[in-house]
């Protein structure tokens, strides 16, 4: 057993490989030998825990269940060509994580719990992450309420759980985006910029529904108008018009601040793209499809990195793009996986090393 300040590492495995191909792995569906667990209780955090990846056990009366006082954060270690595993720009997921804790009343986690014991964890697992263009290890922080008693109220006790999981490419092709005109993720004053289970829960009809019309992903709009475009299913969008590129604003609190958004931005500014975070109306964005001035639109996120639009579908209207010819977005994605793999210096200070 390894102890340290905040938190102890017990009861470790030999970290063995499944038998699958790291190769071709599909998102989420495999988890590697260990998950890290640290229990709020008494007004305090107590030490942490890494042990095996296991199951937990819970009661019926669990309140996250019943409430959904739950929130995660996404974040990806990758392995550069030198062999080095680093984690990549953790202390924004973990302060994000921090401002969903609040806005669920929920404790905030420690910086000692989260980034530190992330890193011990992938440490210990680093054989898992894989070594192919396009894949990483994905890392899973959550917290969820975890009083046994049925009653609206926030509780007295959380859980807070790392896990980890080696993927490939989210989406293997671009996409087929259908503008979403009825229903909506995120109203002003409601928890759109907060990573809340809850949103994702709401999201799976109208998401399905999309799918079953032939669909990959929905593009939200605005709940008052539906008229202005806010996140395209778990992801940022961008949109190329003319030499700009234009993401929405962040202003009315109904988008999730991504990393991956961030750091696009950064990148694009890099390249001499001018950048306009501001409202975007659908309808703005058909003028310029029509003009020839829509040129790409791509979506970000830590799962999907950079995710082509090949099509959306707007009321009776389908704007089609060829993504053979485009040039911004795969040059901000070449850009971030050099950085990534460390086949570039990191000029921005994106990676965290795990020592």
């Amino acid at each position: 057993m390894l102890v340290s300040e905040n938190f102890i590492i017990s009861k470790v495995r030999n970290s063995n490989l499944p038998g699958i191909s790291l190769e071709n792995i599909p998102f989420g569906k495999h988890f590697t030998d260990h998950m890290f667990e640290a229990n709020y209780a008494n007004g305090k955090w107590e030490r942490g825990e890494i042990k095996p990846y296991q199951n937990i056990s819970v009661a019926p009366s669990l309140a996250a269940l019943h409430y959904g006082q739950a929130i995660f954060e996404g974040v990806k270690a990758y392995k550069s060509i030198n062999g080095e595993v680093r984690i990549f720009r953790p202390e924004e997921n973990f302060k994000r994580f921090n401002i969903s804790a609040e806005r669920m009343e929920m404790p905030a986690i420690p910086e000692e719990l989260f980034i530190e014991g992330m890193k011990a964890l992938v440490k210990l697992d680093e054989k898992w992450v894989p070594d192919f263009p396009d894949h990483s290890l994905y890392i899973r922080p959550f917290m969820f309420s975890s009083d046994e008693l049925i009653g609206v109220r926030p509780s007295d006790t959380y859980k807070f759980i790392i896990i980890l999981s080696p993927t490939g490419p989210y989406y293997n092709a671009p996409m087929r985006i259908y503008v979403e005109e009825q229903y909506v993720r995120a109203v002003p004053g409601g928890v759109g910029y907060a990573k809340a289970a809850g949103n994702y829960g709401a999201a799976m009809y109208p998401s399905a529904e999309a799918k079953r019309k032939g669909y990959d992903q929905i593009l939200w709009t605005d709940a008052f108008e539906h008229k202005y475009v806010q996140e395209c299913g778990t992801m940022n969008i961008f949109f190329i018009i003319g030499n700009k590129a234009i993401t929405p604003t962040l202003e009315q609190g109904t988008i999730l601040a991504g990393v991956t958004r961030e750091s696009v931005i950064d990148l694009l500014k890099e390249m001499g793209v001018e950048v306009e975070e501001r409202r975007l109306g659908v309808d703005e964005i058909e003028e310029a499809y029509k003009a020839g001035a829509l040129k790409e639109v791509f979506g970000t996120g830590t799962a999907v990195t950079i995710s082509k639009v090949k099509e959306l579908r707007y009321k009776d209207f389908t704007m089609k793009l060829d993504v053979d010819t485009w040039k911004i977005a795969p040059e901000v994605k070449k850009r971030m996986s050099a950085i990534k793999n460390g086949e570039v210096p990191d000029r921005f200070g994106w990676l965290a090393s795990l020592t």
